[in-house]
């Protein structure tokens, strides 16, 4: 029987989302067409939903925990816990506008826009955060004072300054500018469709990447927080995983203080006898960014490097303490 509920992204993020739970050791079946997919653990019932809807669903307790975007979060404003970053996803928030336009920021757009005498049209799905970045902006602020620019919905408006929309949009967003926008503000990895389309990026309003998150209530339960700090513990040794290598390497005892000064580990590294007396092994783990500064050093002292990437790498001292366990 499940004890936890596990809200899933699709779209963008369903990919490495799937990527990311197999080197967690999760096996995801039922194919990744279907809503409800199977996971190899029955404590754990799994559900694919939209990534804008999965922060509301936790903070409402419909959900146990998720993964979802940062950029979400911040949009809807929910009270959930944020365990861990997932490192993944990795996007910018970006207001963009058309390269003719002779502005490269927003307090540029609108002194030009407000100079022509015309009302500012952005579209967006991020509602919130673009109502936000737009009343911050000292230009905006000196214009229109304390009113709140139109949020403009097919449902409904809301707002005190019709000389500044907001117009939600579907998808596609990068379309929407000049005929029906003057500004966008979208989600880019590389700025490149934005470009193809011949807009330019003027600022970034902020930068997201995969999370998971829990519900409070959820957290406050044992048992339901025992299960989620199982899965928090294989999520943080898979982005730990990520970034380190694992390295097995012989070097001779007059080498080994000088080799292990240079070689970083979660603790220490472990040093063990070989058949030679004269040599050691050293089993460690790098960081992927050091690897190559310290492969001149490791030529110089060592041999027989043996490098893995490694599936996990699970600190389990770092995570909370189980309701049952020992201090």
């Amino acid at each position: 029987m499940a004890i936890i509920k596990f809200a899933i992204p699709k779209g963008s993020l369903g990919e490495p989302t799937f990527e990311f739970l197999a080197q967690a050791g999760y096996t995801i079946s039922s194919g990744k067409r279907s809503y409800r997919p199977k996971i190899n653990d029955p404590e754990i019932a799994i559900k694919m939903l939209r990534p804008q809807e999965i922060p509301v669903y936790v903070s409402e307790g419909i959900e146990d925990i998720a993964i979802t975007g940062e950029d979400w979060i911040t949009e809807t404003k929910v009270n959930v816990e944020i365990l861990t970053s997932l490192e993944y996803g990795r996007v910018k928030l970006v207001a963009g506008a058309p390269k003719d336009l002779p502005a490269d920021s927003l307090s540029e757009v609108l002194e030009v826009l407000w100079s022509q005498n015309r009302n500012i049209r952005i579209s967006t799905e991020y509602l919130k955060i673009c109502s936000d970045w737009v009343k911050s902006n000292p230009v905006y602020k000196k214009k229109y004072g304390d009113n709140d620019p139109m949020i403009i919905t097919p449902w409904w408006k809301i707002g005190d300054n019709p000389k500044v929309s907001i117009f939600l949009s579907f998808g596609a967003t990068e379309a929407k500018t000049p005929e029906v926008a003057d500004i966008i503000m979208d989600v880019t990895e590389t700025g490149s469709t934005l470009s193809a389309n011949n807009i330019k990026i003027i600022e970034t309003v902020m930068e997201s990447n995969a999370v998971l998150i829990a519900n409070k209530d959820a957290l406050a339960d044992p048992i339901k927080r025992e299960k989620i700090y199982d899965v928090l513990a294989l999520f943080r040794g898979v982005v730990s995983g990520r970034k380190n290598l694992h390295i097995f390497v012989n070097v001779k005892k007059e080498n080994l203080q000088k080799l292990l000064l240079m070689l970083p580990a979660l603790k220490n590294p472990t040093v063990s006898p070989l058949s030679d007396e004269n040599w050691l092994s050293i089993n460690t783990v790098v960081d992927k960014q050091r690897f190559l500064k310290l492969l001149p050093s490791l030529r110089k002292f060592a041999q027989g490097l043996v490098v893995h990437e490694p599936r996990q790498i699970l600190s389990l001292d770092e995570l909370p303490k189980g309701v049952d366990s020992e201090e």
